[in-house]
């Protein structure tokens, strides 16, 4: 039992680093109707741009972060600008491509613009492990998992509670009622991609601290795919949960299943969970289904 409960514990603080991931592609979504499908390449970017204001500049942690978070919104602002104002009104799959030739560029020109640079970053004092209720947990990821749980309240809050993501959800609802109200759609898509770009300099660190640094970081967007579906692609409550579930899963998957098979099964149960929940519920947990008047 003891060994259920540090599974389950693990797979949660995991979880909760996929939660903000979750919440940025939810983010785009709801107001664009675009899937983001560079999303692992945006994190990888995102953590390289706060290793290099640590490592080359000698920021400290919080000065690389805002370095970081500034960088990567100006990226987001640029890519929206130069890139999706000219598809408005195309066919979803330009949409998609776009997102997909994103990730291609970000993840062949990282490695050359970013090679000198080490991609570790560390947490000095967060090498002893927690006890508690009996289960050792590893002080970094708590520390990881605390952040990412701030991060996500703060989007969540900012998504509902604030002027700005009300006329993020107006868009996602209208688009065209939305620019009747005088609500500048150019505008908030470049905040969201802002937000995104925001957001993925937090997850990337915290990834980077907890699983270590390098270009192997763009795999966690593969698993970003099947939190937002389970939850919902446009629910914040569906990728929160979504991403809980995802990482228990793992978790348990990891330290039941991979023993017997050999390794490698935690790295499909996420998507095995995603089958089982489309046969239920094609739109997700948290999902709204899109009905339309023929």
């Amino acid at each position: 039992m003891a060994y259920f409960a540090a599974l389950v514990v693990d797979g949660a603080l995991a979880g909760a680093l996929y939660a903000p991931l979750a919440l940025s592609f939810v983010v785009v979504y709801r107001a664009s109707r675009i899937i983001n499908f560079a999303v692992g390449e945006w994190v990888m970017l995102a953590a390289r741009f706060v290793t290099f204001g640590l490592h080359a500049l000698g920021l400290g942690l919080p000065g690389a972060l805002l370095a970081g978070g500034v960088g990567m919104a100006a990226v987001g602002v640029a890519f929206n600008r130069l890139v999706l104002r000219r598809l408005v009104g195309q066919p979803l799959i330009s949409m998609i491509m776009v997102t997909l030739g994103l990730g291609a560029l970000v993840r062949g020109a990282t490695p050359l613009v970013f090679a000198d640079v080490p991609g570790r970053i560390s947490l000095p004092g967060l090498a002893d492990p927690f006890v508690i209720a009996g289960i050792a947990v590893g002080a970094d990821k708590l520390a990881a998992a605390v952040a990412a749980a701030a991060c996500t309240a703060i989007v969540a809050w900012l998504l509902h509670g604030s002027r700005t993501g009300v006329a993020l959800r107006a868009i996602a609802d209208d688009q065209q009622a939305a620019m009747s109200a005088g609500i500048d759609l150019h505008r908030h898509f470049a905040l969201t991609w802002a937000l995104a770009g925001i957001v993925a300099v937090l997850a990337g660190t915290l990834w980077t601290i907890v699983a270590g640094g390098g270009l192997g970081i763009v795999l966690v967007g593969l698993r970003v795919f099947p939190i937002v579906i389970v939850g919902g692609l446009d629910s914040i409550a569906g990728a929160i949960v979504g991403a809980l579930i995802v990482g228990v899963v793992e978790s348990l998957a990891a330290g039941y299943v991979d023993p017997l098979l050999g390794g490698g099964f935690s790295l499909i149960a996420s998507y095995l969970v995603l089958l089982a929940v489309l046969f239920v519920r094609p739109y997700g947990l948290f999902g709204q289904p899109d009905v339309r008047r023929i």
